[in-house]
């Protein structure tokens, strides 16, 4: 009676992906996965100052096992896709990682977000709602995401923060300011030298209404 070989044991499966282990501990990471190669991860260094400085900590181990069961902490639905993000501690789909004002997906335009007070922002939002650090330009405190603002001039105001270098009124809608090396100055209080004409890199502005943070 003829014997058949003994089989060979069956070979093992490669896994569908592997985290690469390079991802950096920055403020945001956003990592993608691809099919049949290992993934990047792709993380940049801020260069302005952020609200809430992100943890350390890298994305956690990603296992064959465990792939396919990741949450988005958008929609709270599995993350099937082909490309997924990772940011803020969580895993979200590339569709659900938004911009709270322009609603655009942060995925496409960039590797890093903001957060302040619940809100994820793009860079661009971020800026025009609290300027480049997220303070109030004149007495550097925070500015909750829920107060009303000034801006001028790319920097962001508390309301009672928005006066006249000289006489400390507060400027309001409606009023004329100048706007002089970082200074801002009311139309009673303008520089002489602006009145003579002889600066003439100055800021003079209508003051445009309160705008509230989206």
């Amino acid at each position: 009676m003829c014997k058949l070989p003994p089989s060979a044991p069956p070979a093992e499966a490669p896994l569908p992906w592997k985290p690469s282990g390079s991802a950096r501990p920055l403020a945001r990471s956003l990592v993608r996965r691809r099919r049949r190669r290992r993934p990047q991860s792709r993380s940049i260094g801020e260069k302005q100052t952020m609200v809430n400085p992100g943890s350390s900590s890298q994305p956690p181990p990603v296992t064959a096992g465990s792939l396919s069961w990741k949450r988005c902490a958008g929609c709270g639905g599995k993350i099937a896709d082909r490309f997924l993000l990772y940011a803020m501690d969580s895993y979200w789909h590339s569709r659900c990682l938004k911009c709270s004002c322009c609603q655009a997906q942060l995925g496409d335009i960039g590797t890093s977000c903001y957060t302040k007070s619940g809100m994820i922002l793009c860079r661009n939002d971020y800026i025009r709602l609290f300027g480049n650090s997220g303070a109030c330009s004149a007495c550097g405190q925070s500015i909750p995401a829920s107060e009303l603002v000034m801006r001028a001039q790319g920097n962001v105001y508390h309301l009672k923060c928005f006066t006249c270098s000289t006489c400390r009124n507060r400027l309001v809608p409606g009023d004329r300011f100048h706007y002089i090396n970082g200074s801002l100055f009311c139309e009673h209080d303008r520089p002489t030298a602006l009145i003579n004409g002889h600066l003439n890199s100055l800021q003079s502005n209508p003051l445009l209404p309160d705008q509230k943070v989206c």
